[in-house]
């Protein structure tokens, strides 16, 4: 049975930051001489530093092998915290910083690639207007990473995460230490170029559409899914695909050109010259929403990009969602 941890007499007094640092960079490197070098110590100094700590806890932190170094059950347990500890006091540097000056600070953000197609430009773009002085590093994500707990958010490598539909659903029900900030519905459409000849029709059976070319997405995905139950619901086989990807600005290059046509995020039409052809789909809800760690202070920056994009969501709410394509043509059939 381990014995019970003195704070004050034992912790408290003893251990130093340095020394989570220390620990947290052999961790990262896997090996004593890495860090050592990292640091720029010696090696011996290194270990005297784990051995401290292991010795001040009254448990293994490491467990040592040739293939290098890994943390025990213990050493995961101290690691987390650790990374909470050095990102909070990362946070209250930032927090003085805008203090001094509101108008500078950092900010890192992620999301999958439907998502930077549409909603983030904007997003960015007011906020740049309002904060030019604000350095926002950007990463597309794949989907698949947030739909595994968003470990990105979770190791402190972004300050929030947007993301849409299933993650979203799933983590708002299952995770006890992230918030959803849920910003708009989005929803599943049959969409075409102004070229296409379905532009001009005021209504459209689904069945209609069986022969036509398509753009597909992967069977995996969200898109995909709810047209399969929309064609499926009429007793009416899935269309052929003429392209299959993922790539929102390749799909949405060949929909303007041609007569292809395609199931997109409706606000990936908002923002194309693109027309929403007038086919009855089942509404399903597609949450896209803003994911941060509960347990994490927000900085003033990441406060005001939150609310820009609240602004933003605000204005698509109010804006006519794409462009109907029986008003290209009153005289369609």
């Amino acid at each position: 049975m381990l014995r019970k941890i003195d704070w004050e007499s034992q912790i408290g007094r003893r251990l130093r930051l340095r020394d989570l640092h220390v620990f947290f960079t052999v961790v990262q490197h896997g090996s004593m001489a890495k860090a050592a070098g990292q640091l720029g110590v010696s090696q011996p100094a290194v270990s005297e530093v784990i051995a401290d700590l292991e010795h001040a806890l009254g448990v293994r932190l490491l467990d040592r092998s040739p293939q290098g170094i890994e943390p025990t059950m213990y050493g995961n347990a101290l690691l987390k915290r650790s990374i909470a500890v050095f990102d909070e006091l990362k946070q209250s540097v930032r927090d003085i910083e805008f203090l001094a000056d509101p108008t500078t600070g950092e900010l890192r953000i992620a999301c999958p690639l439907a998502i930077a197609f549409t909603v983030i430009p904007h997003v960015v773009e007011r906020f740049a207007e309002k904060y030019p002085r604000v350095v926002l590093h950007f990463d597309e994500v794949a989907s698949v990473s947030a739909a595994r707990n968003f470990p990105e958010l979770r190791d402190r490598k972004y300050d929030l995460i947007l993301a849409r539909g299933n993650s979203l659903q799933a983590e708002e029900h299952r995770a006890d230490d992230l918030n959803i900030d849920l910003l708009f519905d989005d929803q599943l459409v049959i969409t075409a170029g102004p070229q296409s000849k379905w532009a001009r029709r005021r209504k459209i059976d689904l069945a209609e559409l069986v022969d036509e070319p398509w753009i597909m997405q992967a069977p995996h995905t969200w898109n995909y899914q709810r047209l399969a139950e929309a064609f499926h619901a009429r007793g009416l086989d899935m269309p052929k695909a003429s392209l299959v990807t993922l790539s929102m600005p390749v799909i949405t290059h060949f929909l303007a050109k041609g007569q292809i046509i395609a199931a997109i995020p409706r606000s990936v039409v908002r923002f194309n010259s693109l027309n929403v052809l007038p086919v009855d789909l089942p509404v399903r809800p597609w949450p896209v929403g803003i994911v941060t760690l509960k347990n994490r202070t927000l900085s003033p920056v990441v406060e005001r990009f939150i609310a820009c994009a609240r602004e933003v969501a605000k204005s698509m709410a109010g804006r006519p969602a794409g462009r109907l394509a029986h008003r290209r043509d009153a005289n369609g059939s």
